[in-house]
């Protein structure tokens, strides 16, 4: 599999880098009250970097898979490949208000920040996004456009994950937001049993429910705007509002009528999910990935959105 990443780049110009991690195992606990779990399990992590030799352009694939079957290294490196050729030679835009169409990869580390603050405690002490004001918190509170559907599953044949967390509190299948509503908070044993509410292991995985177009339809129906590979090195700002800030990387380009036109330099940008979630025009079909600073398994659409905010550019390929 490293050769057919490595040497497809070899006269090309370019220079391939990446993990590959693909191996099976199996988790076990007990404790003092009869609390007994056995649970096995295999994961297959895969990405690739790929890099022009003079550093200017620069490409990336991912793929986090149940089945290593399905993993084809020669065709997914040519999606590196040809970001990395085509990114080489990125003009400056300036920054300000954009249509994105984020690829799954560039959501999910956003997405992902967001849903540590689905805690229960915090919200009801005023220390999130789902706080109210005067006391108390937003679930059942309409919070996204109404398109957002984000459920947790621990049995999804799509992103199986263990069927308990890290406290030994069984996972069960929740809808988390429900048509742009809190459908539900995460309770830890001590605020459950404060509340009066039923403690439920933390979800370990996150399914987004999306439409049906691929990163390339989701493209051609856009008139102006920005398609961003990766964001990374993202960063609180605000806890309240979850404003976060972050770079994107490794191909960001600029479309116009429906078409890639060129590469761009990348961003900084400064934005919430919440509100970038409210501002959807169009949801794709949902694919496997897993973020780059968290632990959840993840279903999560390609999205074209509104007025996304980048406040800066970066050199940084």
């Amino acid at each position: 599999m490293a050769a057919d990443s490595i040497a497809p780049c070899k006269g090309k110009g370019l220079i391939a880098a990446g993990f590959l991690e693909d191996g099976q195992s199996f988790t076990a606990f007990a404790n003092s009250k009869g609390n007994f779990g056995y649970q096995r399990g295999a994961r297959f992590d895969y990405t690739c970097t790929v890099r022009t030799e003079d550093g200017r352009g620069s490409g990336w694939v991912g793929r986090n898979l149940k089945d290593a079957a399905d993993f084809k290294a020669e065709q997914d490196i040519r999606i590196a490949m040809r970001k990395a050729s085509d990114s080489a030679e990125a003009k400056a835009l300036e920054p300000g208000k954009y249509t994105v169409i984020l690829e799954p990869a560039a959501a999910a580390g956003l997405i992902s920040f967001m849903m540590n603050f689905f805690d229960a405690r915090r919200a009801d002490e005023g220390r999130s996004f789902l706080s109210k004001k005067g006391g108390g918190n937003k679930l059942g509170e309409q919070v996204y456009d109404p398109r957002v559907n984000i459920t947790a599953d621990p049995w999804d044949p799509r992103a199986a994950v263990m069927p308990w967390d890290e406290e030994g509190l069984p996972r069960e299948k929740m809808a988390i937001v429900e048509n742009g509503k809190i459908a539900n908070l995460q309770y830890s044993r001590f605020w459950a049993q404060k509340n009066g509410k039923r403690a439920v292991g933390e979800p370990g995985n996150l399914l987004m429910a999306g439409g049906d177009k691929n990163i390339a339809e989701l493209v051609r129906g856009t008139e102006k705007g920005i398609l961003v590979t990766r964001t990374w090195y993202i960063r609180m700002v605000d806890p309240q509002t979850v404003l976060l800030t972050g770079l994107t990387r490794d191909g960001t380009f600029y479309i116009e009528n429906g078409q890639i036109k060129y590469p761009v330099k990348n961003f900084r940008f400064n934005e919430s999910p919440v509100i970038m979630l409210n501002n959807i025009d169009e949801l794709g079909k949902p694919v496997r990935v897993a973020g780059d600073e968290s632990n959840f398994v993840m279903m999560i659409p390609p999205m074209r959105l509104r007025d996304f905010t980048f406040t800066s550019l970066s050199d940084a390929v």
